[in-house]
């Protein structure tokens, strides 16, 4: 990473690793914006979930479409944008519209998240929908851009692991 080409950076992982709060401490470290991924939900989409009822794959495609659209945008002078991006197919949809996208997949054992979770309020994203998104999780593969973090350490030691990484491009 140079200072002249800063990347875009997809805050990836399941619901409750700390998207949004990582998020935005990578983008103010980086000198770059944050776009909250949530807000690209159509209202249909928060409903649904809300309702504790799993979004599918139609569900998820236009808003990943929007993500994708603000993070080609950003190409050339950097962004971080918070997105589940679970599976492989979903991340290889934003890298069509964004090619150099870098993925932070934040990580964490499931109790731990749902201990998050369920003390979190204020959020549309239910504890209860948890195991659907671990099993729709698949990891960073070899040929991805990106790191994996775990989040045990908590959000500010996982924006510095992050934030080296970056740099180290």
């Amino acid at each position: 990473m140079t200072a002249a080409h800063p990347p875009v950076v997809v805050v990836m992982g399941v619901a409750g690793t700390g998207k949004s709060t990582v998020g935005p401490l990578v983008a103010g470290a980086l000198g770059v914006p944050y776009a909250e991924g949530d807000d690209f939900h159509p209202a249909a989409n928060i409903a649904k979930m809300s309702a504790g009822t799993p979004l599918d794959d139609a569900d998820r495609a236009p808003w990943l479409d929007a993500v994708g659209q603000w993070a080609a945008a950003r190409a050339g002078r950097g962004g971080v944008v918070s997105c589940s991006a679970l599976k492989r197919a979903y991340r290889d949809r934003l890298r069509a519209v964004a090619p150099q996208l870098f993925f932070l997949h934040l990580a964490g054992d499931r109790d731990l998240i749902a201990h998050r979770m369920a003390a979190r309020t204020g959020h549309f994203m239910t504890a209860r929908m948890l195991d659907s998104q671990f099993a729709a999780l698949e990891p960073l593969e070899d040929d991805e851009t990106g790191l994996r973090v775990d989040v045990t350490a908590g959000p500010e030691a996982v924006a510095a692991q992050a934030v080296a990484a970056l740099r180290a491009l």
